[in-house]
């Protein structure tokens, strides 16, 4: 039988993506008769009863890299396969040496590397002058000796599998002889799909949260930290509430991660019920933690929301899981934007009969040649757009001879309640900064902190 030992810089599923993604990998391996354990730190075997886990090292220090070495000697695997993701490992760069002392002991039996995060981080020691550190990436990196980002780890490697086209298109740029034996194997949705009915699904979260009567279940998944967007979901969902009071949004997911960890995590539940409180949320906002009920909120739910800083990519396994429970996903987008997911791509994600395309934002937000592919071959059934790119539409625009689609001339607001919304709302701010105070529909209130 063959056996894997995986190296993994922390194995703690609830609270680290990579190791659960790695804990997955391995049921599937097992289920296919392949045998496998875990070389991690002590502190994170010590916290599972699993035999197959073991406390190799204390941490990921340089000190520690001769016993991990032994360690995966005395495993007597047929493979080894490193998880890779810089912040697993605290970023310590010793990982990086990992291949190279194995080989120089002896070790002739495959490594395997998957790299989760590739073309952004750089080891950059203060003790050599920068210079001089550039041209020894360089001048490495161009015999294929090492690469500016991972040391040895992948130039000593049988195999590298990536996770996403990104990271696969840097390798190929930065170490173009290692094509050969990259492989991309993209992740698939972290969450398992349940089989139950949507409507039992939202009768159970209707009733554990009150929720009663016709509503609309925004559905926000993902570990709750600052570079999510919360902070600017949260002010966002208040006025989706003022314009349709239906509306409900739960935060699925825990806050304690290996990015934040303890009482930062402590402390950032709290500034979130805060905010919440203090937009006045309390009893159409629900924040779950961590939960194995993931897939009854998502099969519940009518809309997914992710609104990450850095935008969403085809590594995200939050997005993967709120496409496996087919819904619809407003989210920010990631620059440069994943090629995967182009905006053709998107608009394929859309039912194809029922579902109807509406933009009274911007005009950028939706590329008009994907749009009207998408309606021409009747991937969406139709559309209404207030605004264009460019504006005004072009007279020759394929977009105006298609009978399943509205173009209005950017008047999306002119109703009679709006427009007298409008008035009054500016009427309020002129009277108050007249008298000194602060205004009461400010756009940038953080100029007041």
């Amino acid at each position: 039988m063959v056996r894997v030992a995986f190296v993994a810089g922390t194995y703690q599923s609830q609270h680290c993506g990579v190791a659960h993604y790695t804990a997955h990998l391995r049921q599937v391996l097992s289920a296919r008769g392949i045998e496998s354990l875990i070389l991690t730190t002590r502190e994170a075997a010590n916290q599972l009863t699993d035999p197959t886990v073991q406390g190799a090292v204390n941490c990921w220090h340089l000190s520690e890299l001769l016993a991990l070495a032994q360690a995966i000697i005395e495993s007597k695997v047929d493979c080894l396969h490193i998880q890779h993701a810089a912040g697993t490992y605290g970023f310590d760069r010793a990982i990086f040496l990992l291949p190279l002392l194995l080989r120089l002991r002896g070790w002739r039996l495959p490594i395997v590397t998957t790299v989760h995060e590739y073309g952004w981080w750089e080891w950059r020691p203060a003790y050599l002058p920068s210079p001089l550190l550039e041209w020894l990436k360089t001048w490495g990196q161009r015999r294929g000796w090492w690469d500016r980002e991972d040391g040895f780890l992948l130039t000593y490697s049988d195999a590298i599998i990536t996770t996403n086209q990104q990271a696969e298109q840097i390798i190929y740029q930065r170490l173009p002889h290692l094509k050969s034996v990259t492989h991309r194997i993209p992740i698939a949705a972290n969450v398992e799909t349940a089989l139950l009915d949507r409507s039992t699904a939202r009768q159970m979260v209707q009733q554990a949260y009150g929720w009663f009567g016709e509503v609309a279940i925004i559905a926000f998944f993902s570990f709750l930290h600052p570079v999510k967007g919360l902070e600017t979901l949260l002010p966002a969902f208040q006025q989706v509430v003022a314009a349709y009071p239906q509306a409900r949004l739960l935060l699925i997911g825990g806050v304690e991660s290996l990015a934040l960890p303890g009482a930062q995590a402590d402390r950032y539940w709290e500034q979130l019920k805060a905010l919440v409180a203090e937009l006045g949320l309390t009893e159409v906002v629900q924040m779950t933690g961590y939960s194995d009920q993931v897939s009854v909120y998502l099969r519940a739910a009518d809309l997914g929301v992710l609104p990450f800083h850095a935008g969403i990519t085809l590594k995200s396994g939050s997005l993967l899981a709120m496409m496996a429970h087919g819904l619809p996903i407003v989210a920010t987008r990631s620059n440069p934007p994943d090629p995967d997911l182009t905006d053709k791509s998107l608009l394929k994600l859309v039912s194809p009969r029922d579902a109807v395309l509406i933009n009274t934002a911007r005009g950028s937000i939706v590329d008009p040649i994907a749009l009207y592919r998408a309606l021409s071959e009747g991937k969406i059934a139709a559309a209404a757009i207030d605004v264009t790119e460019p504006e005004p539409i072009p007279s020759d625009s394929p977009l105006l001879t298609l009978e399943n689609l509205i173009i209005t001339p950017h008047i999306a607001s002119a109703s009679r309640q709006t427009r007298t919304k409008m008035a009054t709302m500016a009427i309020e701010n002129l009277v108050a900064g007249l008298q000194g105070n602060r205004l009461p529909h400010c756009v940038n209130p953080e100029v007041y902190s």
